[in-house]
């Protein structure tokens, strides 16, 4: 349900003048005008802090030095932010959420939710006590065919869950191309995963999403090839869901002439669906029975869920910044409601929460355990369905 209320302010902690992601944050946040930069702490670097906020349109007032400022003077405020988006290096999500969440202060925060599995287990706690809608940008469930394939499976069109082969293949150590992210290779910085932590984490989370399936055990293979500090550069993953399906995960940083080949396969008894995020718009459906389909995103008829997430006419691309900005109208209609008193309904939470950046840790921990183990099969505790809690 769309709300007529005002825009929401939101503030941000990092993104200064040269980071990637936060600007891509930024434009999904605006897509829909529901969304107002109001705050910020971009950079511990004060020169690249005052620039950023000042290109932004902020006041002097509202372009804070510290983030502990910044959440202590934003919470008294009567004009003060609705929600704070978190864009910084990992090691340093931990002390930022928290110090938002002990003000009152809903947080988005960018994947991983913290370095560690405790870590988040307590941030997620603390939000729930809290009664504070939260989220993690898992970006990829933003997209309109992740979404029709997610009804057309929840619905029976292919039938029984049998299986699921998913990649994740970046090129990024064989072949760099990018400045400005050697603190991913750092492992004080990134934390003891690098690939799974990076890229497998969206596999995970999407296929969850997709299929509702949850991974009961894996064992993982890894290789560090083109590091020399431990961290691994690809991983090799076979998991079995509970309820009996099973599957196979390969993230990698090491893949030549992949830019960003993210391709998930889903069968069941009655068919397929394959997604490709380079071609983010088509849905490849095989059907017993029936010639193969390919669903275009804005000229097949989806399913209501999937439709209400389009932007453009087909033939009109549409990728990341709209993914972000499906993720964002979500969200930021959940804080309307938040801020209203509204109770929220199950749509409301069509949004990646803490609960997700919880089971996507417990997974890079089970990632590690196993391929500690010699490869050895590792149980990951899913832990209860909280995708319905109150705010």
């Amino acid at each position: 349900m769309i709300l007529e209320m005002v825009k929401i302010r939101y503030g941000m902690v990092g993104g200064g003048e040269g980071a990637f992601i936060a600007d891509v944050h930024r434009k999904g946040a605006m897509f829909d005008g529901l969304c107002e930069l109001t705050a910020g702490c971009f950079s511990r670097r004060q020169d690249n802090n005052a620039a950023t906020g000042h290109r932004l349109g902020l006041h002097d007032s509202r372009i804070y030095a510290s983030y502990e400022e910044m959440a202590v003077s934003e919470a008294k405020r009567e004009d003060g932010i609705d929600f704070v988006v978190v864009v910084t290096p990992n090691d340093s999500h931990y002390e930022i959420v928290k110090a938002f969440l002990l003000q009152g202060i809903p947080v988005m925060c960018d994947k991983p939710l913290a370095l560690t599995l405790s870590q988040g287990e307590e941030l997620a706690a603390l939000s729930a006590e809290r009664g504070l809608p939260c989220a993690v940008t898992y970006a990829y469930s933003g997209y309109p065919m992740i979404k029709q394939a997610r009804e057309m499976i929840r619905r029976g069109d292919i039938g029984e869950l049998r299986s699921v082969v998913a990649e994740y293949a970046q090129e990024g150590i064989a072949n760099p191309t990018r400045k400005g992210t050697n603190w991913r290779t750092d492992p004080k910085i990134q934390g003891e995963s690098f690939a799974v932590a990076d890229i497998g984490t969206h596999i995970e989370h999407t296929v969850r999403y997709m299929t509702g399936l949850r991974i009961s055990s894996l064992c993982a293979m890894f290789n560090g090839a083109g590091l020399d500090n431990g961290l691994e550069t690809d991983a090799k993953l076979l998991v079995r869901y509970e309820g009996g399906p099973n599957g196979m995960y390969w993230c990698t940083k090491l893949a030549i002439g992949s830019k960003n080949r993210f391709v998930i396969r889903v069968q069941g008894s009655k068919g397929t669906l394959e997604w490709e995020q380079e071609q983010p718009n088509d849905l490849r459906v095989c059907l017993k029975g029936e010639p193969v389909r390919l669903y275009a995103r804005g000229r097949e008829p989806l399913y209501p869920e999937a439709a209400a997430f389009n932007r453009l006419p087909g033939g009109h691309a549409e990728g990341t910044y709209e993914s972000f900005a499906n993720l964002y109208r979500a969200y930021a209609l959940a804080i309307g409601k938040w801020r209203s008193g509204l109770p929220p309904e199950e749509l409301d939470f069509d949004y990646p929460s803490f609960e997700d950046g919880v089971h996507g840790l417990r997974f890079i921990d089970a990632c590690l355990n196993s391929a500690k183990g010699n490869s050895s099969w590792v149980s990951l505790p899913c832990g209860a369905d909280e995708s319905m809690k109150a705010f």
